[in-house]
């Protein structure tokens, strides 16, 4: 017989699990124990909940594997929320393990007592409350297998004090060996009977189809076709964005460059997309015909109901595409490419702009510049990220993690801290307003204490600078969203981690190759001029695609 928290820790084990990353309370002691044994899996001890599940949510992201955090019960699962819905939303697997008082026999009325597991209903994939030691093999097995399976996403395990401390002689067990089904034949040779019959067809690459053969088949199914890509914002990289069928990235809801080039296809190609995702595109009655290749079938909304779907594996599902298709040599792609020419031309002279304090355009060119190829950029939530969407270059998978799915703000530090973990010999960036920074700031001192190597740069404009840019947009009198910040020299600092504040845009570029170069964690204080980013990105780009 052993105490049913050493089988947990053998279950996770068994499931290959390298790190736990959490704030540990009271009814986590019993599992805190048995974890201090484990050869295998390391805790890494985070300053907030929050970031723990960040950090977990991205380890998922990278590997493909689960990554799990640890909480204890009441505010510590409650601080677990944000962070299951950026798992669960962006199809990130990971699981939490919260604690919980006895539930045979408790002394302390209701005191902290949450029904945590109704709670993470909604936003996870399984959720269960330990009711019995014996059952702990097959419930994080099965928490695992629905983790992983796709569409990835959350899961939760809440471990009350009395259970992990009983006794069992139960054992782990194995992990399953499973295959994704293909896609049925027929449903491929309707997919290829309609793109063969298209005039200009495109395909738009999403989330789901960011996995390894995915992005492999989709680039010889390129290749043998010609025929133009463009991406979601979490599709950025699948293919290098370097290629010349690239049209790039639907940052913007509607009216960009890219946009007008769907507007011009007759039959798109909708890969591994969801509507999770801000919509690239909007389908209308009557529209071009659109082909949705996915594992799972299409969740239909006021703008997505897609015309014929191919379900199952998505790289096979491409590879059986590319072997049945022969290529039109009635297709025309030149008006399509044109817009991206265009895009390109009009980007230009915005990125040379090297007024201080920095211009967005300029400081993404500055940062692409510095950056190797597989250098990773982890970007938090604000009107920045419109700018690197549209205008950073992707060059590999999961080197640009952007979230637009939940969308949070609070994230960019935790996953760049993760990415830094898994690849320490990659040059590694957070990328931060001012705003989404502060909302978990206090893990500088978990990123020193972990010894990594990484730079923070800070976007400084003393507000909240998404929602001005909205406001402005909107045609609100400019209120309520301006703020002052602490002294992010000082307050990198204080921390043990090297502070600088760039005082041009040549400074910058110095900066940058600095802390790239140097190891340990690095903060960037960058001020940052958005006063034309209404001008630019509502009124200009919307005026010159739609004059072409």
């Amino acid at each position: 017989m052993k105490k049913a928290s050493d089988l947990f820790i053998e279950c996770l084990e068994e499931e290959g699990v390298e790190y736990i990353f959490g704030v540990p309370g009271e009814e986590n002691l019993d599992f805190l124990d048995s974890l201090s044994r484990s050869k295998q899996i390391k805790l890494i001890l985070t300053r907030h909940e929050q970031g723990a599940g960040f950090m977990a949510a991205t380890y998922g992201r990278h590997t493909g594997k689960t990554g799990v955090c640890l909480a204890t019960l009441g505010p510590g699962a409650t601080n677990f929320v944000t962070a299951a819905a950026y798992a669960q939303l962006g199809g990130m697997p990971m699981m939490m393990i919260t604690g919980q008082k006895p539930i045979k026999k408790s002394k302390q009325g209701r005191f902290q007592i949450l029904d945590v597991v109704a709670m993470m209903g909604p936003i996870t994939k399984y959720t269960h409350q330990m009711a019995a030691s014996d059952n702990i093999p097959s419930r994080v097995r099965e928490a695992f297998r629905l983790a992983e399976e796709e569409k990835p996403g959350a899961v939760h395990i809440e471990l009350p004090e009395d259970i992990a401390d009983e006794h069992t002689d139960a054992t782990p067990l194995k992990r399953s060996h499973s295959r994704r089904p293909t896609a049925d034949t027929k449903s491929i040779r309707e997919a290829v009977k309609a793109l063969e019959a298209a005039k200009s067809p495109v395909l738009v690459i999403g989330a789901g189809a960011n996995r390894t053969m995915t992005s492999r088949m989709l680039l010889q199914f390129i290749e043998k076709t010609g025929i133009p890509f463009l991406t979601t914002q979490l599709g950025k990289g699948v293919i290098d964005e370097r290629h010349p069928k690239f049209l790039g990235c639907a940052a913007l809801s509607s009216g960009d460059f890219v946009h007008r080039a769907v507007e011009a296809s007759d039959c798109i190609v909708n890969l591994g997309h969801d509507v999770i995702e801000k919509p690239p595109f909007f389908m209308q009655r009557g529209g071009p015909t659109v082909i949705h290749v996915s594992t799972k079938t299409a969740e239909v909304d006021p703008v997505y109901f897609p015309n014929i779907e191919v379900i199952g594996d998505i790289a096979n599902a491409v590879w059986q595409m590319k072997e049945d298709i022969v290529p039109s040599g009635s297709w025309k792609f030149d008006h399509l490419l044109a817009y991206r020419k265009a895009e390109v031309e009009h980007t230009a002279p915005l990125a040379e702009d090297a007024r201080f304090p920095i211009f967005p355009p300029h400081l993404v060119q500055s940062i692409r510049d510095s950056m190797p190829d597989d250098g990773i950029i982890c970007l938090d939530n604000g009107v920045y990220k419109i700018w690197f969407a549209r205008g950073y270059t992707a060059y590999r998978p999961n080197t640009v993690l952007l979230d637009n799915a939940l969308a949070t703000m609070g994230a960019g530090l935790p996953s760049a801290m993760m990415s830094a973990m898994v690849y320490p010999d990659r040059k590694v960036m957070a990328i931060c307003g001012d705003g989404g920074f502060m909302m978990n700031s206090q893990e500088m001192e978990t990123a020193v204490r972990l010894g990594l190597n990484m730079t923070v740069l800070i976007l400084n404009d003393n507000s909240y600078g998404m929602i001005r840019w909205k406001q402005a947009n909107m045609g609100f009198k400019d209120w309520g969203l301006t703020y002052g910040n602490p002294d992010f020299v000082k307050y990198a600092e204080s921390y043990g981690a090297h502070g600088h504040r760039v005082t041009s845009a040549d400074h910058l570029k110095e900066l940058l190759a600095h802390t790239r170069d140097t190891p340990g964690v690095h903060l960037i204080d960058c001020p940052v001029d958005y006063s034309e980013n209404d001008q630019i990105l509502n009124i200009d780009i919307k005026k010159l695609s739609k004059e072409l």
